[in-house]
C-alpha cells in the first residue's frame, strides 16, 4: 500500500457486483455451476443478504447483489474477465452444464489471447481469456 501527497491508500480490487434479479438463483450458478466457492452470505438490514463467490484462491471475488432503487438491473456487459489455464476444457465444460456461452472460441492470434463470453442466470456477461 502507498500513501502519497497525491495518492490514496487504495491498495486492491477486493471484489466486483454484479446485479441479480434472484440471489439464490444466482449462488447456485455460481456455485453449483461454475465452481467458485461461497465466501459470504451475511443477512443485514430489512431482508438483505451479502453474498460473495469467487475462484478458489482467487483475491477478487464477486458480490451478487438485487438491484438498487433507480440503479442498474441485471442483463449488462460486466467488465468482468476470468482467467482460464485451458480455454478449450472451459468452454466445452460450461456448454456441456448448459451454460449460455459464445459458440466457440475466439481466437484472433497473437497478441489477443483466445477467449470466449458467458452469460448467467440473469443474462449478465462475463468473459474469459486463456492465460499465457
Amino acid at each position: 500500500m502507498t500513501d502519497t501527497a497525491k495518492g490514496t491508500r487504495l491498495a486492491e480490487v477486493g471484489r466486483v457486483a454484479v446485479t441479480v434479479a434472484d440471489q439464490d438463483r444466482a449462488l447456485d450458478f455460481y456455485v453449483g455451476t461454475l465452481g467458485f466457492e461461497k465466501r459470504a452470505d451475511i443477512p443485514f438490514g430489512d431482508g438483505h443478504r451479502w453474498i460473495e463467490v469467487g475462484p478458489a484462491g482467487a483475491p477478487t471475488g464477486i458480490a451478487l447483489v438485487l438491484p438498487r432503487e433507480g440503479g442498474q438491473g441485471p442483463g449488462y456487459e460486466t467488465g468482468i474477465i476470468l482467467t482460464s489455464e485451458d480455454i478449450d476444457v472451459d468452454h466445452a465444460t460450461l456448454r456441456s452444464r448448459g451454460v449460455d456461452t459464445d459458440p466457440e472460441v475466439q481466437r484472433w492470434g497473437a497478441p489477443v489471447p483466445p477467449m470466449f463470453s458467458f452469460r448467467d442466470g440473469d443474462g449478465n456477461a462475463l468473459m474469459v481469456v486463456e492465460n499465457g
